[in-house]
C-alpha cells in the first residue's frame, strides 16, 4: 500500500530522471560538450570580485572620473547593474528549467558569475558616490519583458543573444575611452565572463527551436521584435550619458550589430542557415536605426527621418 502510494506519488517529481535518456546526433553532442565546457572554463576563470575592485581601487589611487562624467557613468551602470540582476535571476531560472545536464551546467555557472557582477558593480557605484535607485522606464521594461518570458527559447534569446551582447557592446566602448581607468580595467573582467555567457545562447538554443512548431516560432519573433523595440527605446534614453562619455549611439549600434551578428550566425550554423526573412528585417531595423539616431543635438524633420530610414534600409548590413 506505501509503495503503491509512494509510486503514484513518485510520478510528479522535479527531478529531472529522464536527463540522460535524451537522444542525441553528432552535432548536438558537439554543442552539449561546448556546454560542459563552459561550466569549467567558468570554474576555471572564476575571479573574487572584492578583490580585484579592492586592487584596482588601490592600484589607480582611487576612483579617478571628471565632475562632468560621473553622472553620466553612474547612471549608464546603473542600468547595468539592474541588468546584471535580472541576469542573474534568469540564469538560476534556467538552471533550474533546462533539462540536459550540460545546459544546467552552463547557465549555473553564469549565476555564479551574475551574482559576482552585481555586487562588484554595487560597491563600485557605492565607491564612485553614488547609490543606485530606478531606471528609466525603457530600460526598465526590456528588463521586465525577458524576466517575465514564459518560454525557454525567449528567456535565452533575450538574455544570451540580445541584452548580453548589448552588454558586451557597452562594456568595449567604455572600457576604451577610459573615462574612468578603475572602471576600464574592471570591464575586462565582466566582457571575459559575458562572451562565455552569450555561447549558452548559440549552442543550446538550436535544440530548443528546432522543436518549436510555426506558431511558437512566430510568436518567437514577435517577441524578438517587441524587445528590439523597447532597446532601442532604452538606448535613445541613455544616448545623452553616451555622448558625454564620448560615445556615439549610432557607432556603439554598429559595433552591436557586428557582435550580434556573429552569435546570431554561429547559431544559425546549427540550424542549416540563415532564414530569408533575416536579411530583410535587420535592414528595416537598420533604417529605424538610422532614423531615430541622428546625433545629439542634430535637428532632424520628419522628412528628414524618412530619408534617413531609406538610406538606412539600402545601406550594406554591417559583417
Amino acid at each position: 500500500m506505501i509503495e503503491k502510494l509512494a509510486t503514484w506519488q513518485s510520478r510528479h517529481s522535479k527531478i529531472p530522471f529522464e536527463m540522460f535518456d535524451l537522444a542525441r546526433d553528432a552535432d548536438e553532442a558537439r554543442r552539449m560538450d561546448k556546454l560542459r565546457h563552459i561550466y569549467h572554463r567558468g570554474q576555471d576563470l572564476a575571479w573574487d570580485g572584492r578583490a580585484v575592485l579592492a586592487e584596482l581601487i588601490a592600484t589607480h589611487g582611487g576612483i579617478r572620473v571628471a565632475p562632468e562624467h560621473a553622472g553620466a557613468v553612474a547612471r549608464v551602470f546603473e542600468i547595468i547593474l539592474w541588468g546584471e540582476l535580472a541576469a542573474w535571476k534568469i540564469s538560476a531560472e534556467l538552471a533550474r528549467e533546462l533539462v540536459p545536464l550540460e545546459a544546467r551546467m552552463a547557465a549555473t555557472a553564469q549565476a555564479h558569475d551574475e551574482a559576482r557582477h552585481f555586487y562588484v558593480m554595487y560597491d563600485y557605484l557605492r565607491a564612485l558616490g553614488y547609490t543606485p535607485t530606478r531606471i528609466d522606464p525603457y530600460s526598465q521594461r526590456v528588463l521586465d519583458l525577458t524576466l517575465g518570458a514564459r518560454s525557454l527559447v525567449h528567456k535565452l534569446l533575450g538574455m544570451q543573444l540580445m541584452l548580453e551582447t548589448i552588454a558586451l557592446t557597452i562594456f568595449a566602448e567604455v572600457r576604451e575611452s577610459r573615462v574612468e581607468p578603475v572602471l576600464s580595467d574592471l570591464l575586462r573582467y565582466y566582457e571575459k565572463d559575458e562572451a562565455r555567457h552569450v555561447g549558452l545562447g548559440t549552442q543550446f538554443l538550436p535544440t530548443l527551436m528546432k522543436q518549436q512548431t510555426p506558431l511558437e516560432a512566430a510568436e518567437t519573433m514577435l517577441f524578438q521584435l517587441r524587445l528590439v523595440f523597447w532597446a532601442t527605446a532604452s538606448l535613445k534614453a541613455m544616448e545623452a550619458d553616451l555622448h558625454t562619455l564620448g560615445i556615439a549611439a549610432p557607432r556603439l549600434i554598429e559595433r552591436g550589430k557586428r557582435i550580434q551578428g556573429r552569435a546570431y550566425g554561429e547559431m544559425w550554423q546549427q540550424l542549416g542557415g540563415e532564414p530569408p526573412s533575416s536579411e530583410w528585417i535587420n535592414r528595416f531595423l537598420s533604417g529605424v536605426d538610422a532614423a531615430v539616431f541622428p546625433g545629439v543635438g542634430v535637428a532632424v524633420d520628419l522628412p528628414g527621418r524618412l530619408r534617413r530610414f531609406v538610406d538606412g534600409v539600402r545601406a550594406p548590413l554591417p559583417t
